[in-house]
């Protein structure tokens, strides 16, 4: 079953044209990195899928629920704002940014989405919490407050929060692209562990050797298309595309 699927795919901003004609389809289980140049659309593609953004044209499908078919930025479908929402909530999002809430412990940052959102018991909320927190791992930090963990840390607790809404399918927004580089590798892992474990996953990401290991199939974007999209050896050994065999060398250091 697709999990995603976008057709003619446009974002507009003023006069500027972000994202133009993109169609993607996301079966599940399949893990999808979107490389390419800083302001191909790569981040503005993730952020139309749930919402933060309203795309201009195009369609959009989650779980095969169509919830957009826009013409000149109107929705033709009609839908309850409450049915969209429910939909949407299947999707988790990780951001370049932890936002995690200073004021309250690891814990409480985990626990308050499925008790607010999902109305869990607070009990069984905490149950999840922490099981959540020790996968990512971080039971030693249960209690403490962001202010006090690194960035890397603050990343983990941000994917243990995202998850704890039990979404069917993960977002990441260049996750680690705020972390000093030593920190990179805990996160990556918490992600490899994920894939491994069967989650459906869209990952906007600069980490080449994270899209070569871990993706199915890798999205070259370039000035808001979707340029090339294969398997990663291919993608890395044998691009089609001139642009991307072009971005490749710059961000490979190869000749």
């Amino acid at each position: 079953m697709s999990m995603i699927r976008t057709e003619n795919l446009c974002k507009d901003f003023g006069n500027l044209k972000i994202l133009k004609d993109c169609s993607l389809t996301i079966e599940q289980g399949e893990v999808v990195c979107l490389i390419g140049p800083s302001g191909a659309g790569k981040s503005t593609y993730l952020r139309s899928l749930n919402y933060l953004e309203k795309i201009t044209e195009g369609k959009l499908w989650i779980e095969e629920k169509l919830l957009d078919d826009r013409i000149s930025g109107v929705n033709q479908v009609k839908i309850s704002q409450q049915e969209r929402t429910e939909i949407l909530l299947e999707l988790g999002m990780v951001f370049q940014r932890f936002n995690l809430f200073p004021h309250l412990t690891v814990l409480q940052n985990v626990m308050l989405a499925p008790v607010e959102v999902r109305k869990m018991k607070k009990n069984d909320a905490e149950i999840l919490a922490r099981e959540l927190i020790k996968k990512v791992g971080l039971e030693d930090k249960v209690d403490v407050f962001p202010s006090k963990l690194s960035g890397g840390q603050q990343q983990r607790v941000a994917i243990a929060r995202a998850l704890a809404m039990k979404p069917k399918m993960m977002l990441f927004d260049e996750p680690t692209s705020a972390l000093d580089p030593e920190l990179v590798g805990e996160v990556l892992q918490v992600m490899k562990t994920l894939a491994a474990e069967g989650m459906t996953m869209i990952v906007v990401t600069h980490e080449m050797g994270f899209a070569k290991e871990v993706a199915d199939r890798v999205i070259f974007m370039y000035e808001g298309r979707i340029v090339e999209d294969a398997p990663p050896e291919e993608i890395f050994s044998n691009p089609k595309n001139e642009r991307t065999k072009v971005f490749l060398q710059s961000v490979l250091n190869t000749n």
